[in-house]
């Protein structure tokens, strides 16, 4: 199975990848297990804080290959090591590297860059990506979305917008052609609060189910 088959599987349960900026390690176990009751099947953390990838390393042995996990904010070649050693399987970045890109391929991961244009958009795939993450979303918007479809068909790319999206907008971004919706603290509690990460978790999914 291809990397982008493997990224479409897992957003077909759910078109939510989960992005745990500020996840404690300590936290970590019990906020993935949380999130895959809730239904979401992609998670990563950024790796340019504390712990990030002790926190990769504690979803992974929590939600085992059911859940895609990996690292995010990658922006160095070491990154990916860290992830690749953390037992993660994703590498999402905030921009275009196509150096990085190659690099996780070449590690057996599935490379997510950022882009914000058509012509890095088109870079990125060329590079090999497995999916391009639109950022950030909030300078986008669902109307730039559904105009790159008709470049960029969903057969083609897996488009995931991510920034400022939340349960009240999400669906305007997967009627508009994305192929699943980057979230953060719309999503989970960074301070630790497990009962309000399972509330936000399950308010998120019911929008998702709900979204045309």
């Amino acid at each position: 199975m291809s990397d982008d088959q493997i990224l479409r599987q897992h957003l077909g349960k759910m078109p939510v990848m989960a992005m745990l900026r500020g996840l404690a390690p300590e936290h970590a176990a019990e906020t993935g297990r949380l999130l895959f009751d809730a239904g979401i099947r992609v998670m990563e953390v950024p790796l340019n804080g504390p712990g990030g990838a002790e926190s990769v390393a504690a979803l992974t042995g929590a939600v085992g290959d059911d859940v895609l996990v990996g690292g995010g904010t990658v922006r160095t070649l070491d990154d990916l090591s860290a992830i690749a050693n953390a037992g993660g399987r994703l590498a999402v970045m905030p921009h275009l590297d196509a150096a990085l890109v190659i690099g996780a391929l070449d590690v057996g991961l599935v490379p997510v860059p950022g882009v914000f244009t058509p012509s890095e958009a088109f870079a990125a795939l060329d590079a090999g990506a497995a999916a391009l993450k639109l950022f950030p979303a909030q300078a986008l918007s669902p109307d730039i979305v559904a105009a790159w479809r008709a470049v960029m068909p969903p057969e083609d790319a897996v488009l995931i917008p991510s920034g400022g999206i939340d349960a009240a907008n999400a669906g305007d971004w997967l009627a508009a052609g994305a192929s699943g919706v980057g979230v953060g603290n719309a999503l989970f509690d960074a301070g630790g609060d497990m009962e309000e990460t399972r509330r936000k978790a399950n308010a998120f999914a019911d929008a998702i189910k709900r979204a045309p």
